[in-house]
C-alpha cells in the first residue's frame, strides 16, 4: 500500500509538471498555431521560417489565460492518473498471484533473460496497462476537450462531474471511449516493440565482460523506448483528433480537424495529407520548433503567409491541420506522464 501511495504521488507530481508542455501538444496537434513564423536557421545554416517553440507558445497563453491558463484539464488528468496507476498495481498483483499468462513453454518456468521470460512479463504488463487505459479513458478525453477550449474561448468542459454529464447528455457511454482503440493499439504496440529490441539487443549485442553493462542496459532500454514511440506516435496523434473530434468545440471542428467518421479515416486522411507525424514534438531552447512543423524558405513564404494569417478565433498566425509538415524528429515521455 505505501508503494502505491508513493506511485500515486510521484506520478501525480511528474502529471503537474509536465501538464502545459502537454497542454500546448494538444493544441498545435489539432492544428492551432496562433504565433507566426520567424525567421532563422536550420540544422544546415540555411534560412527558414519556423514557427516559434515551447515558451513562445507558453508566453502565448498565459498572456491570455494568466499562468493558471497552463493547467487547463489538470483535474481529470490527475484522476487518469490516479485511477490508472490503482488499477495497473491492481492487475499486476492480481496477475502474480494467480500466475502470469503464459505465452511460450506452457507451465515450464522461464529462465531469467529467456525470450520466454521477456514474452510472459510483456504480456503482463500489456494486460496491465490495457486495463487502466480502457478504465481511464473517459478522464482523457475530458482532459483533451478542456484544453482545445483554448481555441474558441469555450466554457463547456469546465469541471469533472459536469463535463462527464455533458459527454453522456450529448454523446452517450460511447462519447467517454472516442479515440480508444488507436491509443490501445498504439500502447500496445510500443510496450513490445521496445521490450523486445532491448531483449535483442541486451542478448545478442551487449557483451557481459564489457564495462558498465548495467548502465548499457538501462540506455539501450531508452533508445528502444524512444525508437517505439517514435513508430506508434501515429496512433497517439489520431487517438487525441478522435477524441475531440466532432465534440461542439472548435478544435474539434473545421478548419482545424474535419469530421472523420471513424479513426481509420481520420488516418488515411492525415496519411494522405502527409501529417501523421505532425507535432513528435521536440522543442528547441526556446527560440524555434523544429518538429513536425512547416519550414518556409524565403521563396515560399509569400506565398504561404496569407494561409498562416488565416482568420480564426485568435487572429493571424493560425492554421489548419491540412498543412503540409515535415517529419524530423520525436519525444516520449513516461507511460503516465504524457498520456
Amino acid at each position: 500500500m505505501a508503494d502505491t501511495c508513493v506511485q500515486v504521488l510521484l506520478g501525480s507530481g511528474l502529471t503537474v509538471l509536465s501538464h502545459p508542455l502537454m497542454y500546448i501538444k494538444v493544441l498545435i496537434q489539432v492544428g492551432h498555431e496562433p504565433l507566426p513564423p520567424t525567421l532563422g536557421r536550420n540544422l544546415f545554416g540555411r534560412q527558414v521560417y519556423q514557427l516559434p517553440g515551447l515558451f513562445a507558445y507558453a508566453q502565448h497563453i498565459i498572456r491570455i489565460d494568466g499562468k493558471v491558463g497552463l493547467f487547463k484539464g489538470l483535474g481529470p488528468r490527475l484522476c487518469a492518473g490516479t485511477i490508472g496507476t490503482l488499477v495497473h498495481g491492481r492487475v499486476v498483483q492480481t496477475c502474480q498471484e494467480r500466475g502470469s499468462p503464459q505465452i511460450l513453454g506452457g507451465e515450464q518456468k522461464a529462465a531469467d533473460g529467456s525470450l520466454q521470460k521477456v514474452v510472459n512479463e510483456t504480456t503482463r504488463e500489456m494486460l496491465a496497462r490495457s486495463c487502466a487505459t480502457i478504465v481511464t479513458h473517459p478522464f482523457h478525453v475530458i482532459t483533451l476537450r478542456c484544453m482545445i477550449q483554448f481555441i474558441g474561448r469555450e466554457t463547456k468542459y469546465s469541471g469533472v462531474l459536469d463535463s462527464i454529464v455533458t459527454v453522456y447528455r450529448e454523446e452517450g457511454v460511447l462519447g467517454f471511449f472516442a479515440g480508444l482503440i488507436p491509443r490501445l493499439l498504439g500502447d500496445v504496440f510500443s510496450l513490445w516493440i521496445c521490450n523486445l529490441l532491448a531483449h535483442f539487443l541486451n542478448t545478442y549485442a551487449i557483451d557481459e565482460s564489457m564495462s558498465h553493462t548495467g548502465a548499457i542496459r538501462n540506455c539501450s532500454q531508452a533508445v528502444t523506448g524512444f525508437f517505439a514511440s517514435m513508430l506508434t506516435y501515429p496512433f497517439v496523434l489520431v487517438s487525441n483528433l478522435m477524441a475531440v473530434n466532432n465534440c461542439g468545440l472548435a478544435g474539434g471542428l473545421p478548419p482545424y480537424a474535419s469530421v472523420y467518421p471513424t479513426w481509420v479515416d481520420c488516418w488515411r486522411h492525415l496519411s494522405r495529407e502527409g501529417n501523421m507525424s505532425r507535432e513528435a514534438i521536440v522543442y528547441s531552447s526556446g527560440s524555434f520548433r523544429q518538429g513536425s512543423c512547416t519550414q518556409w524558405s524565403r521563396r515560399g513564404f509569400s506565398k504561404v503567409a496569407a494561409k498562416v494569417g488565416g482568420a480564426g478565433p485568435d487572429g493571424p498566425g493560425q492554421t489548419g491541420p491540412g498543412r503540409q509538415s515535415k517529419p524530423c524528429f520525436y519525444a516520449t515521455l513516461s507511460y503516465f506522464c504524457l498520456e
